[in-house]
């Protein structure tokens, strides 16, 4: 009993520690194996999008099986078992029809050797679905009541140490002061990042989060903007955006995440100005920038001699480089928004 408690906390030790997803993962199943005795395992990715189950790692099986339990199959039969719900460990002894009527079970496991096992959904604070965890026997005994319940009691556990949020919150982490964040899917949708509250300019749809898609759409890591609050003479301020795209230890789906925070040296410059100074850095020629804004060619031309002198740019090219290195960029604002997110 003491040798368990041991391994539990080692495993919660695990869970915590730093490191990629997949580093973690592995050593959290070699852990297991000392508390919940399996011949073989398979951990992977509730896929956020709703689309199944993405490999993450795997003990002791053989590729033929590693790449059948990464396909449709196991996902179609994770949901009919009930094995994707929050619920004790289920194992084939446990349906109420052989194991056998499934084909994950028929085509893969048992061919391979494999008779018995243990299947549990793991889920991280609040229902979030994480991922699943399979651990599998060649023999044909069931599991104990004993090693089902320590992987039940163990299944938060696990679900910590791959929750993939974990590695978007250490990206949001690098933006000083973030006061908000939204993690942007890979279906254009959004969704809420823990420990950072939500805000009304975050949310599908509105034209910030159109504006970040666009910039990390680049091919960007990180991008940095502001976006006037209240309209584009900015009643209310600006707010900084910083857009960071996701790390490659988190599975497909999450694809960047988008935070706001303070924004700070502003070089002196005043909305009017930095407006002028996003279509500068779009291109745009004085005639065109002063047809968007409605004034006078002349009044551009001023605005700019102005914007060059607070960036200490001698040439309008310079400026824009230096309103891109700096953050200083205001993207244009769609007529209709008037800079507020339309509504849902």
């Amino acid at each position: 009993m003491r040798l368990h408690r041991a391994a539990e906390l080692l495993l919660a030790q695990t869970a915590a520690s730093v490191g990629t997803t997949s580093e973690r993962a592995l050593a959290l199943l070699e852990g297991l194996r000392r508390v919940v005795p399996f011949d073989g395992a398979f951990l992977a990715f509730a896929d956020p999008l709703g689309h199944g189950y993405h490999s993450l790692v795997s003990v002791d099986l053989d590729v033929r099986t590693v790449e059948f339990l990464s396909g449709p199959q196991v996902a179609r039969d994770i949901e009919v078992t009930g094995t994707d719900r929050a619920r004790p460990p289920l194992g084939p002894s446990d349906l109420p029809y052989p194991a056998e009527e499934l084909l994950t079970w028929a085509e893969c496991l048992i061919p391979s050797g494999i008779h018995e096992g243990l299947g549990v959904a793991l889920f991280a604070p609040g229902g979030r679905h994480v991922g699943h965890l399979a651990v599998l026997s060649g023999s044909r005994q069931p599991p104990s009541p004993a090693a089902r319940r320590r992987l039940g009691r163990l299944a938060p556990v696990l679900a910590h140490g791959i929750d993939p949020m974990r590695s978007l919150l250490a990206v949001a982490r690098l933006v000083r002061g973030a006061t908000a964040g939204v993690v942007l899917r890979a279906d254009g949708g959004c969704q809420a990042l823990p420990g950072l509250q939500a805000h009304a300019l975050l949310v599908p749809r509105s034209p910030v989060l159109a504006a970040a898609w666009e910039r990390i759409g680049d091919g960007n890591v990180y991008s940095s903007f502001l976006w006037p609050v209240g309209g584009s003479h900015a009643p209310g301020g600006h707010v900084r955006v910083s857009v960071l795209a996701a790390p490659e230890d988190v599975p497909p789906g999450p694809t960047a995440v988008a935070l706001l925070s303070p924004a700070t040296d502003l070089h002196g410059l005043t909305p009017r100005e930095l407006e002028v100074l996003g279509l500068l850095v779009d291109g745009c020629s004085n005639q065109e920038i002063a047809r968007t804004l409605v004034v006078a060619p002349r009044t551009v031309a001023t605005h700019l001699e102005h914007v060059r002198a607070k960036l200490g740019a001698p040439t309008r090219t310079l400026a824009a480089i230096r309103a891109e290195r700096e953050g200083l960029y205001v993207p244009a604002l769609p007529q209709s928004s008037g800079g507020v997110p339309p509504s849902r």
